[in-house]
């Protein structure tokens, strides 16, 4: 059975190539009907922030992505926090030291940093590495404090196979003797995720290329406890776009680059998801691009995962997210926007008519309040607004004509929906001679004082209703 994992570290927002990782992962394991597993790497005291493990497990019950085991769920392999399995990585530590992959290192702080004063670029200098086990006890007996350090091989190559990325290779005298575990008794993120996935049932890790040259390290402790390789996924880079026209790697520089600042700024986490799906893979129909995540899960293959970096279009996600806004139920979308409507409007405004013209109208919810403004306070606009070649308006007597006689009919009406409305204005195009394109301009710019609007002239009436429409025709007459 496919077990994956995703194993964030809760250092605080949830970054969108960490979700990318997260779908993948889920992806793999849901696609062959296999486990997918959430582990919290939370042995970086230092980076480690107050909530960010709260964010983790919203963004993906947010997004959909259930997880079979973990630390709220539970399972055979908990728990599901590393700092809780502190025991664990000791004991595999030891172990080690005793099949000759690893050693205890004592050199203090102060010998380190002069070290790489010395030599930058150079690493740890295998300076314990050769100690007696006589002197290694004494140490041990004497209470010394001590790191355990991975004994990497000083010749030969290591090698394995990456289901993205084929062969890689790496000299073994390129590799460092890397810390297992810190002097706090705690492990490094690279020998913990390497227990736990292996104590896990892990048997496909999908994480970022960048940590593809890290991996020959990985592959070498599992080879010295005899343990079978998993198979590995490397996903490629998220790159974002610089003004210059260039790419580097996605950062804040580029936009909003948390799924929650997505979130904030009107995004749905639907679109969000199905268009980083397709940062990176590619299904086997090239031409389709809507997947909810059921059929993600079908289509999902690791051989569609692409070795060339993802470039993050924000105008494509925008694209995406107005897409989805315009295909959800007016349910969905009346709920979202009480969440993004932040102004007050009046009681006599036609909120649920006004939201079902905003709503093919936006890319996203974050634009609701703006594009709403004009139905709750008329703008200011100048006059000259009215006149329209298209719509051979060039005299202000024209638009000061439409008006007046427009007046009275709105007036008299016993029913102020949008068919009323229509029905009842249209004669007055026949009656002063003029196109129904050039009445209703003249009625939409006195009404909205805009040139662009959601929505026709009528449609507008409706929302605002009549008290309003009389008063804006008032205005628009004062001004003429």
């Amino acid at each position: 059975m496919t077990v994956t994992r995703f194993a964030p570290s809760p250092t605080g927002y949830m970054h969108i190539g960490n979700l990318r990782t997260a779908l993948y992962a889920y992806l793999v394991a849901k696609h062959d009907n296999g486990t997918f597993i959430l582990r919290i790497e939370d042995t970086d005291r230092e980076r480690f922030v107050e909530g960010a493990t709260d964010i983790i497990k919203d963004t993906l019950r947010i997004t959909g992505l259930r997880y079979d085991e973990g630390p709220d769920v539970g399972g055979e392999h908990g728990p599901y926090v590393q700092s809780e399995r502190k025991a664990i990585y000791m004991e595999y530590a030891k172990r080690l030291v005793d099949l000759g992959a690893a050693y205890y290192c004592f050199c203090s702080k102060e010998r380190l940093e002069k070290l790489h004063e010395e030599d930058a670029v150079g690493g740890y200098d295998r300076h314990c590495r050769n100690l007696s086990p006589g002197q290694v006890q004494k140490n041990l007996d004497a209470g010394l404090p001590f790191v355990i350090r991975q004994k990497a091989p000083l010749t030969g190559v290591t090698t394995y196979t990456d289901s993205v990325f084929g062969e890689i290779s790496m000299n073994n005298e390129e590799l460092q003797d890397q810390i297992l575990i810190k002097a706090d008794g705690y492990p490094t993120y690279n020998f913990c995720h390497v227990i736990d996935d292996y104590l896990m049932g892990v048997t496909h890790v999908v994480r970022g290329s960048e940590y593809l040259t890290s991996t020959p390290k990985y592959v070498l402790l599992y080879d010295a406890f005899g343990w079978e390789r998993p198979t590995y996924v490397h996903l490629p880079l998220m790159m974002g776009k610089n003004e210059d026209g260039t790419v580097s790697k996605l950062s804040k520089r580029h936009g909003a680059v948390s799924f929650q600042d997505l979130l904030s700024d009107g995004y749905l986490p639907e679109a969000i998801l199905n268009y980083i799906a397709l940062l990176g893979w590619c299904p086997k129909d090239s031409t389709r691009e809507f997947f909810t995540l059921d059929e993600l899960k079908e289509v999902f293959t690791i051989d569609g995962v692409s070795k060339s970096p993802a470039v993050f279009d924000y105008d494509k996600l925008l694209w995406f997210n107005g897409e989805y806004i315009h295909a959800l139920s007016d349910e969905r979308f009346l709920a979202y926007a009480d969440t993004f409507m932040k102004e007050a409007y009046p009681e006599t405004l036609n909120k649920d008519k006004m939201l079902a013209l905003l709503k093919t109208r936006i890319a996203k919810l974050s634009e609701l309040d703006d594009r709403a403004a004009f139905f709750r306070e008329l703008p200011a606009y100048d006059k000259e607004l009215f006149l329209n070649k298209k719509n051979k308006i060039t005299e202000y007597d024209t638009v000061r004509t439409v008006l007046t006689q427009a007046r009275p009919i709105l007036s008299e009406l016993t029913a102020f929906d949008n068919d009323t409305l229509f029905a009842a204005l249209s004669p007055l195009g026949e009656a002063l001679g003029m196109k129904l394109g050039a009445i209703m301009w003249c009625l939409r710019i006195a009404v909205s004082g805009l040139s662009a609007t959601p929505g026709g002239a009528t449609e507008i009436m409706e929302v605002i209703g009549r008290e309003q429409t009389l008063a804006r025709i008032d205005h628009a007459l004062s001004l003429l």
